[in-house]
């Protein structure tokens, strides 16, 4: 009951910050306005306020809602699946392949690419190379799942596969121009601010996707904390767990790193977080928890964000250590005793 209690509490939590992030942000804007504008009513003392709510807070604010839930979810999934506390979005090298995808159309390619008539370039080449690459790199993780028995084996892999990326990344910025590393490197601070009205409905789709399956792996992932063995006994079939919490977190990570960027320390402290409150190992609980959680605390980050200098939004990479760091020493200082 007093779990339900605090899933209520956290419902009411998002709610009221997804509210605030609405309201407040790097420009001012009167709150009787903000109201005005959102019920339709077109007599805003300045027509700029509803382009400004309409095109950049609400996607924004959905955005940073819908991305705390799914690297969240994500981190609580690999959490429970190599039974490794500090086990993230970023362990498999899912991300990395974003970056290396990234990496290959601003720094090698100038950040336009051809295809006979048909020229990309801008916010959309970025997230179709992030797609690409992140989606390229789960599926080498998928054909590897099945040759690999051990799931440290393939902890051990995906490690490796960001280290090879990160030096490929290395060497195309030590060739690349200072504009094409600069950009590179504002890409990889992590935004919300890019998911337009438009690109929204596909970001939303992706991520919806990924987090209803993860609550249809909750019943497996309650057995795979008793040990493979054990789950094996159950009547769990390790092998498409394995590849459906692969697929799972592999589809939320690749998502919102290709939309939002890199975003760090969510999926790695937010499981811990929710544990903590919660005190349960239900992932039928636990699951909508950290979603919750999840997205509360990176409406808090967007929001701090738009708060630290007015007309200045700072990259939401600066703030979510703030928050992350903390938690995952504790974690550490809590194991070592």
């Amino acid at each position: 009951m007093k779990q339900w209690a605090f899933i209520l509490l956290l419902v009411l939590a998002t709610i009221v910050l997804a509210g605030c992030n609405i309201l407040w942000g790097s420009l001012s804007i009167p709150a009787r306005s903000v109201v005005q504008i959102l019920l339709g009513h077109d007599d805003a003392e300045n027509p700029a306020w509803r382009f400004i709510l309409v095109e950049s807070r609400v996607p924004q604010m959905l955005t940073a809602l819908l991305c705390g839930a799914a690297l969240s979810t994500s981190g609580l999934m690999l959490q429970t699946l190599f039974r490794n506390p500090l086990a993230g979005p970023s362990i498999l090298g899912i991300d990395a392949g974003a970056n290396l995808g990234v990496a290959l159309v601003m720094l090698l390619l100038g950040g336009t690419v051809t295809l006979g008539s048909l020229t990309m370039s801008g916010y959309l080449l970025v997230v179709a190379a992030a797609m690409l690459g992140a989606l390229a790199i789960m599926l080498l993780l998928l054909m590897l799942s099945h040759s690999l028995q051990s799931k440290t084996m393939l902890l051990i892999t995906g490690v490796v596969i960001s280290y090879v990326t990160g030096s490929i990344i290395s060497l195309l910025n030590f060739s690349a121009t200072e504009e094409g590393v600069h950009n590179f490197v504002l890409w990889g601070m992590g935004t919300f601010s890019n998911v337009s009205l438009n690109h929204l409905p596909l970001y939303t789709l992706c991520i919806a996707a990924g987090l209803l399956s993860a609550m249809m792996l909750a019943k497996p992932l309650d057995a795979l904390l008793l040990g493979e063995q054990y789950a094996a006994n159950l009547g769990v079939n390790i092998r498409r767990t394995r590849n459906g919490l692969l697929l799972s977190t592999g589809l939320l990570t690749a998502t919102t790193t290709a939309f939002c960027g890199p975003i760090s320390f969510l999926g790695l402290a937010v499981p811990h977080i929710a544990r903590m409150w919660l005190r349960t190992s239900s992932h039928l609980l636990l699951l909508p928890g950290t979603m919750l959680m999840g997205a509360s605390l990176t409406l808090l980050c967007n929001l701090m964000s738009t708060q630290f200098r007015p007309g200045s939004v700072l990259p939401i990479n600066v703030i979510t250590p703030l928050i992350g760091a903390p938690v995952i020493l504790y974690v550490i200082l809590k194991r070592s005793h």
